[in-house]
């Protein structure tokens, strides 16, 4: 039952509930980026490069058999998919570029909060003079009063 104890409790820590909402954001964020380059930013790229459609862009490997003498000219079609690795490349930019300005920003917030002035501490409180003479004080008012 120990076991289950120590789980639960490092289960349930602030850190790991956070990490938890980060990953599946991150997910959910690594998908809107994916439609972003697919969707919005390959197509007009590929149009001004003769409408070229970069998901398709591919090596027939098994072409290369015609060229090695002795080779099986029968073989299946091998691709290369370089296209499809060029719109990686442009997702993982996209998403570092992200992260690194949450960084930056969390780093700002981290400075000014560190540099925000300490709260004034409170004052001391009364010797035991100052006490006595406040007391004879407010005897004074009492009998001047009377």
């Amino acid at each position: 039952m120990a076991f289950w104890k120590e789980f639960k409790t490092f289960a349930l820590k602030g850190n790991v509930m956070d990490m938890a909402v980060g990953v599946i954001i991150g997910g959910a964020f690594s998908k809107i980026v994916t439609s972003l380059v697919n969707d919005i930013i390959m197509p007009p790229i590929g149009f001004l490069l003769g409408n070229t459609d970069f998901s398709k862009l591919q090596i027939n490997l098994a072409k290369i058999n015609n060229i090695i003498p002795g080779a099986d000219t029968q073989a299946e079609p091998v691709y290369w998919n370089y296209g499809a690795f060029i719109q990686q490349c442009v997702d993982f930019a996209i998403l570092a570029f992200c992260v690194f300005l949450m960084v930056r920003l969390m780093n700002k917030l981290m400075k000014k909060k560190a540099a925000a002035p300490a709260p004034a501490p409170a004052p001391p409180a009364p010797s035991k003079e100052e006490l006595l003479l406040t007391e004879i004080r407010d005897l004074l008012k009492q009998q001047q009063g009377k």
